[in-house]
């Protein structure tokens, strides 16, 4: 009678750890990472109070000549724009100006809480964009839409296209995961924005980039692939504070 309970207690793990384990394939990169979460997982502070357009704050690992060449710049306009020598060091949190001034020649502090030295300012912060921008974002690919935005039936749109077809970054940001860890994606990247938007790229054949890479808008990063159908396709999803939103409100009208 112990043997037998020892037995039934035996598959009762098993079957808990293989339950586990499958729940654990069906989860999304952004399901397990705070930024992607809705609800904020941690107090607002500094580092992540939102950087307006035309700014860029550092990551570990960046440098001055790296983010100059993400945004198409010369490494001495982005020390100019900022008041910093252009092999001068970055520091993570450190908030870059990465456009020109507005007033020519003027170096601006960035309106983040944050100046140059990356030492806090009492500056106030800027409120972050609540609503679709058309044409802030590039087509990944030039093709017909096969599927449509759902809401709550799809996370995004499905583009055609020919098989080796590169597969763009619909702007310019920083990759967050690139990997075939999601069957239902096969090769996926996900590219952050700011601290309110990114893009997903799914169902490529080659991924190009890595994690931690700084992509400019048009870089190729990786090439169509196709779905379980034979169909040369990429999944495109644009998330908005962690929530699914239509690629298409994002996208010049005048592509696909």
């Amino acid at each position: 009678m112990t043997r037998q309970w020892q037995l039934t207690g035996t598959r009762l793990l098993t079957a808990a750890a293989l339950g586990a384990l499958l729940a654990g394939c069906t989860s999304m990169p952004w399901d397990s990472t705070p930024f992607y979460n809705s609800a904020p997982s941690r107090p607002t502070t500094l580092s992540t109070v939102p950087v307006p357009a035309g700014f860029y704050r550092v990551n570990p690992g960046d440098t001055i000549a790296g983010i100059a060449s993400a945004y198409g710049r010369r490494p001495q306009e982005i020390a100019s724009w900022n008041g910093l020598a252009a092999n001068s060091p970055v520091n993570p949190g450190q908030v870059l100006r990465v456009s020109p001034p507005m007033a020519s020649g003027s170096v601006v502090t960035p309106p983040v809480g944050v100046a140059p030295n990356g030492t806090p300012t009492p500056a106030t912060p800027p409120t972050a964009s609540t609503g679709p921008q058309q044409g802030v974002l590039q087509w990944p690919l030039r093709g017909p839409i096969l599927k449509t935005f759902a809401p709550g039936k799809s996370n995004g749109i499905v583009i055609g296209g020919r098989p080796g077809d590169p597969v763009k970054a619909a702007a310019t940001g920083r990759v967050v995961y690139a990997g075939s860890g999601i069957e239902a994606y096969g090769p996926l990247i996900i590219i952050k924005h700011d601290d309110s938007l990114i893009t997903a790229y799914g169902q490529n054949s080659q991924l190009l980039v890595k994690e931690g890479d700084a992509v400019a808008q048009g870089q190729t990063i990786g090439e169509v692939g196709v779905d379980s159908r034979g169909v040369a396709s990429i999944q495109f999803e644009v998330r908005q504070n962690g929530q699914p939103v239509d690629p298409l409100t994002w996208l010049p009208k005048s592509g696909g």
